[in-house]
């Protein structure tokens, strides 16, 4: 099964334009070739193990959580990545890069290490080495997107292992009101992660044999995650399955069922590979059926403690999926109309297809986003409504926070993909000063495996486009006042008519 990034080279309306294709050919070209030539080379390696791919994934006001993978040098797994080497693995830290007195450690020997540090003060900057076997970790390298994996300052890049640099954000004010988790393409049926046909280097990453599918593996995770990090409620984003089918919308809904209750304690929308007859002919939906019935939208409206939130069906058209995300005019109407009952209540839209994609490293064609004329329609509604301040989006599986002028109070968070590197979700903490959002690895052994082995998607390159080039991508703060929302007796939450 192909997955939706990049558009299928089949659809003329997906297809990026001569500008896109040079822009990134010229990136791409050099660091292609030097994957292809990595993936020969058997280099012998004077140390007994090598840490690498370290990355700071998750950084509050009283936490970090730090990543790295250990594997044995001079192997080749066939796609020039390490073979694993299981050994302990520990982050030093401090307060300056000379005195690292702090020591956080696992409690388990493992190839995927996954460090958390707790108990931090907000503003302060620390510094930090991650070691295995006294080997110092290297970062993820973001060269191409001019990116920092490591840290909040380029402190330590260059160097064999650091220390790097972060400095924690001050907490959002006020007292602490719900927390959401925020994801998106689960892909549920999905077999080959990165499959771009016509592209030899980009031939996809498949499951190890013998073990679960990897869709599977990494949705319940996610599941288990947000429920572990304290999220009261879930909004996926859409691509829940990748085609559509009845048997894995069931299997979707199973595994979210493990949170709660479909439309009380999580809500679920339309991706393009949801969309009308992809999974069992012509006309039919079989997404509605599996979430919510085939008479009923597939966008709606709740109002969550004061909190208005806002689900988008961002295929509702005909189409084979490859083409630009659309509203019908119906929804658009009616979007519209809910913007405009109340200009002033704290706002959140989630919906598969962003509005704009900007500063990707690969080519962007009209399938990677909503059509032009209705973004520009919609930042113009949230022009007018200072209510609204997160919409929350996936479909380019990567972390990436977008700011545009025109309605510089909402931010356009587009989210990685649940079931692929860096395989997580967003987690939401809403105060009444204010929010916090963060990015989060699902954690079982399993889900860090496949998220390492996914990593080697488009011919090594996926860090660059998935990560987030900067830490502020997938970690950030902003205060606002958000008093008016209130924290709601869950499950029970008011609904309102989304037809009317």
């Amino acid at each position: 099964m192909r997955c939706c990034f990049p558009a299928p080279l089949a659809a003329l309306a997906g297809i990026p334009g001569p500008c896109e294709v040079l822009r990134s050919g010229a990136l791409l070209a050099p660091a292609l070739l030097r994957a292809a030539s990595a993936a020969r080379a058997r280099l012998p390696h004077h140390q007994t193990v090598s840490a690498v791919h370290l990355e700071l994934v998750t950084l509050t006001e009283d936490r970090a959580i730090i990543t790295w993978y250990t594997g044995v040098p001079g192997t080749d797994d066939g796609f020039g990545h390490m073979l694993p080497a299981v050994t302990e693995g520990e982050v030093v830290y401090g307060t300056h890069p000379g005195r690292l007195n702090r020591v956080a450690g696992e409690d388990r020997l493992t190839a995927h290490h996954h460090v958390e540090l707790t108990g931090l003060e907000p503003g302060q900057t620390y510094y930090y080495q991650a070691r295995s076997r006294g080997v110092a970790a290297r970062p993820t390298t973001l060269h191409l997107v001019r990116g920092n994996a490591a840290g909040t300052s380029r402190h330590g890049l260059g160097s064999l292992g650091g220390p790097y640099s972060f400095t924690t954000p001050q907490p959002p004010p006020g007292s602490h009101l719900m927390t959401l988790a925020l994801c998106n393409d689960l892909h549920l049926g999905e077999t080959i992660a990165g499959l771009v046909t016509g592209i030899p280097l980009l031939r996809g990453v498949t499951q190890q044999p013998g073990l679960e599918p990897y869709p599977e593996i990494m949705s319940r995770a996610l599941v288990a995650e947000a429920r572990r990090r304290g999220a009261d409620l879930l909004l996926a984003a859409g691509d829940i399955s990748a085609g559509g089918a009845p048997q894995d919308l069931a299997d979707a809904r199973r595994i979210l069922d493990g949170f709660g209750t479909h439309g009380e304690d999580y809500f679920v929308v339309r991706g393009n590979h949801d969309r009308p007859g992809s999974g069992a002919g012509e006309g039919s939906d079989t997404f509605r059926r599996g979430f919510g019935g085939e008479d009923e939208p597939g966008y709606f409206a709740r109002d969550l403690g004061g909190l208005r939130l806002i689900g988008l069906d961002t295929y509702e058209k005909p189409g084979n999926g490859a083409d630009s995300g659309g509203l019908g005019a119906e929804q658009l109407s009616w979007f519209r109309s809910r913007l405009r009952e109340n200009r002033e209540q704290p706002t959140l839209v989630f919906g598969h297809h962003p509005l704009f994609v900007r500063d990707s490293l690969f080519p962007v064609g009209a399938g990677q986003r909503m059509g032009r004329r209705q973004a520009r329609e919609i930042v113009e509604a949230y022009a007018a409504t200072p209510g609204v301040f997160l919409h929350h989006a996936g479909h380019t599986h990567r972390n990436k926070r977008t700011l545009l002028p025109h309605a510089p109070h909402v931010a356009l968070q587009e989210v990685g993909a649940a079931k692929e590197y860096p395989g997580g979700f967003g987690l939401l903490r809403i105060h009444t000063g204010g929010y916090a959002l963060n990015f989060f690895k699902a954690r079982t052994t399993e889900a860090l495996e496949w998220g390492e082995r996914s990593r080697r998607m488009a011919g090594g390159l996926w860090p660059h486009h998935a990560l987030g080039r900067a830490v502020t991508d997938r970690n950030s703060v902003v205060f606002r006042d958000l008093s008016g929302i209130r924290r709601p007796a869950l499950p029970s939450l008011a609904v309102a008519d989304p037809t009317g």
